[in-house]
Formats: C-alpha cells, sequence, structure tokens
C-alpha cells in the first residue's frame, strides 16, 4: 500500500460558526457523540501510514496540545477504580509509538494556503497530506484511499471531491473538468474556481478537507498572492502548478464546522455504536 508519510492539521482556526461553543474550546475538540472531531482526523492520518502529525495552530489553542499530551494521574486514578473501558478510551487518545507530533503556529490567520505553509519546515520527504478535522468523512479511511490513488509520476495534487447541490457552490472551490457527474475515482481538472456564483460555476464538483500534495505546491505556495477573501488559497498554488487532480471518495462527509453538521454527525456515529453493541437476533425454534 501507498503511504503517507507526513499529515497536516491546520487546526488555527477560531471556529466562530461554533460560537458560543468555541469560544473556550477548540472546534477540533467538539464531541461528535463521544468522541473528539480531532480524534476522528489523527485516526485517519495514522490509516495511511502517517509517521509524522504536524498540528498548524494558534496560541490561544493550547488545549488541543493539553489533548494528545499523555494524563498519567488521570489514567492512574481510572485505573484504581477499576474504570477499564474508560482507561482503554483516554489512552486510546495517545499517539504511537514511532510517529512525531509537531506544533507550529498561525500567529495571523491569512488562509488555508498560508496554514499549510508554515507546515513546510517540518514534513517528510514524498507527498504530503493535508486533513481539515470539521470536514468529518465517516466510512472507509479517505486519507488512505487517496494515499493508495495518488500517482506521484503524473500527479502534483490530488483532492477529495463532493457533488454538491447547485445553490451550494458559492461556498467551496469548484472543479472546472468534464465528466464532473462520471463514476470515475480520479479525474483532471484544467482548473478551479474559488466560490463561484451558481451561473458562473463550472461544474458542481466541489472541493473538500483532504489533500494530498507534493513538494511542488509547497514551492507554489511561496509564490502565491492573496486571492478570494483577501486569504492565500491552496487551490490558487495547486492550480499554479498546472496539475488538478479531484478523487472522488467512498465515505460521507459532514460539514462540521456547522453545528446542523455536527449534529449529523452525531446521529450517524450513534446509529452505528448501537449497531456495533447489539445483540445478536436468536433464530427462532
Amino acid at each position: 500500500m501507498r503511504s503517507i508519510s507526513t499529515v497536516v492539521f491546520p487546526v488555527a482556526g477560531l471556529g466562530t460558526r461554533m460560537l458560543p461553543a468555541t469560544k473556550v474550546t477548540p472546534k477540533e475538540l467538539l464531541p461528535v457523540y463521544d468522541t473528539p472531531l480531532l480524534q476522528f482526523a489523527i485516526e485517519e492520518a495514522l490509516a495511511a501510514g502517517a509517521k509524522r502529525l504536524v498540528f498548524v495552530s494558534h496560541p490561544a489553542k493550547s488545549a488541543i496540545e493539553a489533548y494528545l499530551r499523555p494524563d498519567p494521574k488521570l489514567e492512574g486514578e481510572l485505573e484504581a477504580k477499576g474504570k477499564d473501558e474508560l482507561l482503554e478510551a483516554v489512552r486510546a487518545c495517545s499517539v504511537p509509538e514511532g510517529v512525531d507530533v509537531v506544533f507550529t503556529m498561525q500567529e495571523e490567520q491569512l488562509g488555508l494556503g498560508h496554514a499549510i505553509h508554515c507546515a513546510a519546515p517540518h514534513v517528510l520527504d514524498g507527498p504530503v497530506g493535508v486533513i481539515l478535522p470539521d470536514d468529518l468523512i465517516l466510512g472507509a479511511p479517505c486519507m488512505r484511499e487517496m494515499a493508495e490513488a495518488f500517482d506521484p509520476e503524473r500527479m502534483q495534487s490530488l483532492i477529495a471531491a463532493q457533488r454538491v447541490p447547485a445553490d451550494r457552490v458559492s461556498s467551496y472551490g469548484i472543479f472546472d473538468c468534464d465528466d464532473a457527474d462520471g463514476t470515475a475515482r480520479t479525474l483532471a481538472a484544467r482548473g478551479f474556481v474559488e466560490k463561484p456564483a451558481p451561473a458562473d460555476a463550472p461544474s458542481n464538483l466541489a472541493a473538500v478537507g483532504r489533500y494530498v500534495i507534493s513538494p511542488v505546491v509547497f514551492d507554489a505556495l511561496t509564490r502565491t498572492e492573496r486571492g478570494a477573501g483577501g486569504e492565500i488559497q491552496i487551490t490558487d498554488a495547486i492550480a499554479a502548478t498546472g496539475s488538478i487532480h479531484a478523487f472522488r471518495f467512498s465515505g460521507t462527509r459532514y460539514d462540521c464546522g456547522s453545528k446542523d453538521g455536527i449534529v449529523d454527525a452525531t446521529l450517524a456515529v450513534q446509529a452505528a455504536r448501537r449497531q456495533d453493541t447489539a445483540p445478536m437476533a436468536i433464530a427462532a425454534e
């Protein structure tokens, strides 16, 4: 299996769409049923073979670092009280041995492209994965699927893609490509249109929060000026490489940067957990 050695998590955003819940709690630590969003993202990265996790954070979000640190006192208390299931859940939050955890700060929020560029000094050789934790994708691990689909000989980037309703295209980067309504797993695109008006959108195939990028994209980011919204857009840097590929993932995406999205995701996880723990039916004799 192809793997991704470095995965970057841009987690510096203030999560204003989720206020007041995010006044003191980073949006990445908001729970989906009983698991923080960030934990889903970390497990997805590990499933793709990541050996280094780079968190591009903000000084005001120290809770994320605290979440990733082991807590021997809490673990000892749980063990002493015989709360083995809770102890196992707490220990599952720790990153496995042999996986590096790196924090770097994005002091000024200048866009996703700028956040990813902040991680550049810390990435290992080869293609780099990027996971936006508030884009939760349940089902098959999306980053692992993308790692297996990424062909470094013909691709500089691979971006998770999802069809969206026509009245929602103005919230996304939209692929300019043929066969947007087709079934091919990967497809080449001519370019992006960032948050177009519905009448101007070249398709309804949207980029969502998973990327695999080659080192060439980091080079392009050094030359990328501010674009839509006055921010440095990763889509502009990718477009500058002349190699854009979309990837249709098999899981189900939930926009957990919105209140409705996190409720929908919670209901989906709750249903899955109940199904896993449901007793086996006994056949009537």
